[in-house]
């Protein structure tokens, strides 16, 4: 006891500070040191949490984007002019075509009157490539009397001025769940703009005011966590006016989310088929406009980047249309990267029904020209408004390529066109467009062109009015053309006959 009396009287004497006992002042010191610990410990936190990085995450979060894939440049000699010098035996047989469109498809079709041959006179005052959008380069040119075909422009306006710098990933932007969060007002089913099979789309509002869409994968399915790697590797880093930006993407817990560029004026199947439809009708020209911008974004996936995307569901609701109708290819959860040194890679079938290529439906070897193929369909859908597989039709209308195909074959290549457009194309474009989607549907992939040949050939009515005044030249040409046109009369006949069954995806 008297050990602990001269303890209680150690700490019960007075200190010189302030005449504190001393155990209060042990007290007060013990309490200041927490509070300082604690406050360390908060400050410490809180700046690891404003400093934290992309680099910061697990290895096994973060998308493995492809070092190889890089952006064409605009204006250089080494892609567009190799296309061009490449395909120039088959170009110039397209140009051919080109010059009289009419003639290449004399025995499939039957010219109405004199007036069928003149332009046609779309309400659209937007022109094919030359009302450019704003997220969009120039294209480069080659030569002084024709513009050679080159899609591989970039996007010069960066929706992403003004986002916290330390959140920059080099090609777009690493977003947090809560800016996420604050611009979709906490995912509200206001803001839903579509739901697919992985997950639900959401129109959002950056902090610099930029509209953005955000695509919030399902957590709870393996494939979701797949296309969420996959959009990334595909088109992370490519830039292309025709294709949906790739902004950036949020990583945290178990949230997958993907950030594009927000297009404003629904997408292909609604103006065919859907809600659209009430605002009017999509016009020849926007029409033929939107695909074009589909072939030159399909030829930049194709040909201008290493290792090739190939898209694997090009498909009307994958198209985006802003508002000057260029069309924007979206969507890339089921895309794959081929490499040069492979000519095909075999994987599970998986696409749209109707759009799917034969020999991929049937084996599973999958390329480029499986793309081509979905094209082709899509083709044809815009230029007839139907969908390209229809139950609700005759039997022998259910398949549209099937019907295309007996349709031009019967010489009623002018009925095809969709009864809702107010302005019916011309008979001529009519017929090369139809020609175009005829090569691109071929059952042989060997045989389909290429999507820088695709374009050409869309373009190819530009070229002819350039070289009206090469008379001789065109009559030597058309003389070509009446003989191209028999044999295409043959294959489209043959086809009809004996190899319906391999057009069915």
């Amino acid at each position: 006891m008297s050990s602990s009396d001269s303890l209680n009287a150690e700490l019960s004497e007075k200190t010189p500070v302030l005449g504190l006992r001393l155990w209060v002042v042990i007290g007060i010191s013990v309490g200041v040191l927490i509070v300082f610990i604690l406050s360390i410990l908060s400050i410490w936190v809180t700046s690891r949490r404003k400093t934290r990085t992309f680099d910061k995450f697990p290895v096994s979060q973060i998308p493995n984007v492809s070092k190889e894939i890089t952006v064409d440049r605009v204006g250089t000699h080494s892609l567009a002019q190799t296309l061009q010098e490449r395909d120039a035996p088959l170009f110039s047989s397209y140009e051919k075509f080109s010059e009289d469109s009419g003639k290449m498809l004399t025995h499939l079709t039957m010219s109405k009157s004199s007036d069928a041959d003149n332009l046609s006179q779309c309400s659209s005052a937007h022109h094919i490539d030359r009302a450019g959008s704003s997220y969009s380069g120039d294209e480069g040119s080659s030569g002084p009397t024709r513009k050679i075909y080159s899609p591989y422009s970039l996007v010069s306006a960066s929706p992403l001025i003004g986002l916290p710098e330390f959140s920059h990933l080099g090609w777009g932007h690493w977003f947090t769940l809560r800016d996420l969060e604050n611009s979709t007002n906490r995912f509200s089913k206001d803001n839903i703009l579509g739901e697919g099979g992985y997950g639900i789309v959401y129109r959002g509002r950056l902090i610099n005011g930029t509209e953005v869409a955000v695509k919030r994968l399902l957590n709870n399915m393996g494939q979701a966590e797949k296309e969420f790697r996959v959009e990334v590797e595909a088109i992370g880093h490519v830039r292309h006016k025709n294709l949906v930006r790739l902004l950036g993407y949020c990583v945290e817990g178990t949230h997958r989310m993907l950030v594009y560029e927000y297009v404003n004026n629904g997408n292909l199947e609604q103006w065919l088929h859907g809600a659209l439809h009430q605002y009017g009708v999509l016009s020849w020209e926007n029409r033929m406009k939107v695909i074009l911008g589909t072939a030159k974004a399909l030829a930049y996936l194709h040909e201008a980047i290493e290792p090739k995307v190939v898209h694997r569901d090009i498909k009307s609701s994958n198209i985006l249309i802003d508002e000057e109708y260029n069309g924007k290819v979206s969507d890339f959860g089921l895309a794959k990267l081929l490499g040069s040194g492979k000519s095909h890679i075999t994987t599970r079938v998986m696409g749209t029904f109707g759009y799917v290529a034969p020999e991929y439906a049937n084996t599973g070897l999958l390329n480029e020209k499986s793309d081509v193929y979905s094209f082709g369909v899509l083709l044809l859908e815009t230029v007839t408004g139907r969908d390209p597989v229809d139950h609700g039709r005759p039997a022998n209308e259910v398949n549209l390529v099937e019907w295309i195909k007996m349709m031009v074959g019967c010489k009623r290549t002018e009925e095809v066109v969709d009864p809702n457009l107010e302005v019916k194309p011309a008979t001529r474009a009519l017929k090369r467009v139809l020609l175009v989607a005829l090569r691109c549907v071929d059952p042989d992939s060997d045989k389909r062109p290429n999507m820088g040949q695709v374009v050409r050939m869309l373009e190819a009515d530009e070229d002819r009015r350039s070289r009206r005044g090469h008379a001789g030249k065109m009559e030597i040409e058309s003389l070509k053309e009446s003989n191209s046109s028999s044999d295409l009369e043959n294959k489209v006949s043959g086809e009809n006959m004996g190899s319906s069954e391999r057009f069915h995806a």
